[in-house]
């Protein structure tokens, strides 16, 4: 596996792991590598260092079962409270967002579904989204 730190058209960075390089250039050019925050299909690699394996121990440890837990629990949290306050708008996410936005719709957090390609069009034209976190995994899931 390799990781490559990543950059959209936007400026957006973030991580993105694949099996080869074969594999990144492969799928960016189907249009299946898209930035998380806006959508942005043009996404290109950025200068990283390489790892590479030393004698000395590093300083940051990588996040121990406790710390992760505890992310996913905070996560969990933030998606339990828009799923309690939020109204859910299913697949019309896009066109109320707009409507709020433009104040054609009484403004109200909301929440639902809406393509890559919408949410691009929502980000650029200024309205604020963000991912919802993913639903926590079920006990009978986990290991």
């Amino acid at each position: 596996m390799i990781k490559y730190a990543l950059q959209c058209d936007h400026a957006h960075a973030f991580e993105g792991w694949f099996g080869s390089s074969a594999a990144f250039d492969d799928q960016a050019a189907r249009g299946l590598v898209t930035c998380p925050v806006c959508a942005s299909q043009t996404v290109s690699k950025q200068i990283m260092a390489p790892a590479v394996a030393g004698t000395k121990k590093r300083d940051a440890a990588a996040p121990t079962a406790q710390v992760r837990e505890m992310m996913n629990a905070a996560l969990g949290e933030v998606r339990r409270h828009v799923e309690d306050n939020f109204d859910y708008v299913g697949d019309a996410f896009a066109k109320e967002a707009r409507d709020i936005h433009e104040g054609r719709s009484e403004a109200r957090g909301i929440y639902g579904e809406a393509s890559p390609t919408e949410v691009k069009a929502l980000v650029e034209d200024g309205v604020q989204v963000a991912p919802l976190p993913p639903a926590p995994p079920k006990k009978t899931e986990i290991n």
